[in-house]
């Protein structure tokens, strides 16, 4: 049995994959969060929920004991300190394995019109607090793997691509059903995409902006 430990566990993608978590393998969840009183319909055989602050080494440690995989489902502009927060706590705990969210873009990977359109709406104190989070991440000594989402939708619809660190981004917008399936794929096989930076968009999605903008 594999023990998960869920940061920002009331987050849209972290709630889809903790339903497929339940549903589909055996693992136990730790769901950790701000307001601990928004998780609802709790599965207290598999599941234990604690009300942290994921700036809080100490909280974020002592969550982490018999943890195998932290699943890190934050963000906002503190999102470096949350980073070398994680990465601390990580250390003190003896946990390697990290699945990290984080967004397209903090490589400058993203090509054409959808890159300049993407830089347009991101840029100004979004995307830098992100790529300085991916940075703390990739300089850690960790089996990380950090997910760079295209835009979020929430179809229910469950069809990726992805693209490493290094080449282009594709596409331009992916499910939020999508992200959590990989995030799911990765806890199953804790081995894959160790160290890696994946993109992920729905093919066939290429474009100035996504569609729904």
């Amino acid at each position: 049995m594999t023990n998960v430990l869920i940061l920002g566990a009331h987050g849209q993608i972290a709630r889809l994959a903790r339903k497929q978590l339940i549903n589909e393998t055996n693992a136990s969840l730790t769901l950790f969060l701000r307001d601990a009183s928004r998780i609802k319909n709790v599965d207290a055989t598999r599941e234990t929920v604690i009300d942290g602050d994921a700036t809080d080494i100490a909280g974020l440690t002592a969550a982490m004991a018999g943890i195998d995989i932290v699943y890190a489902n934050l963000g906002n502009r503190g999102i470096e300190a949350q980073a070398k927060a994680v990465v601390a706590a990580m250390d003190a705990a003896g946990v390697k394995r990290l699945i990290w969210i984080s967004t397209l873009g903090i490589y400058d990977e993203v090509p054409g019109a959808f890159g300049k359109w993407n830089h347009d709406q991101l840029d100004g104190g979004y995307l830098e607090p992100y790529t300085a989070a991916a940075a703390v991440i990739e300089a850690a000594d960790l089996a990380y793997t950090i997910i760079r989402p295209a835009w979020l939708s929430n179809k229910s619809v469950v069809d990726y691509e992805l693209t490493e660190k290094g080449e282009p981004f594709k596409g331009t917008e992916v499910s939020r059903q999508s992200v959590a399936d990989l995030v799911v794929k990765l806890i199953e096989d804790p081995t894959a995409h160790v160290r890696g930076s994946l993109g992920v968009d729905q093919p066939n999605t290429d474009g100035p902006k996504p569609s729904f903008y």
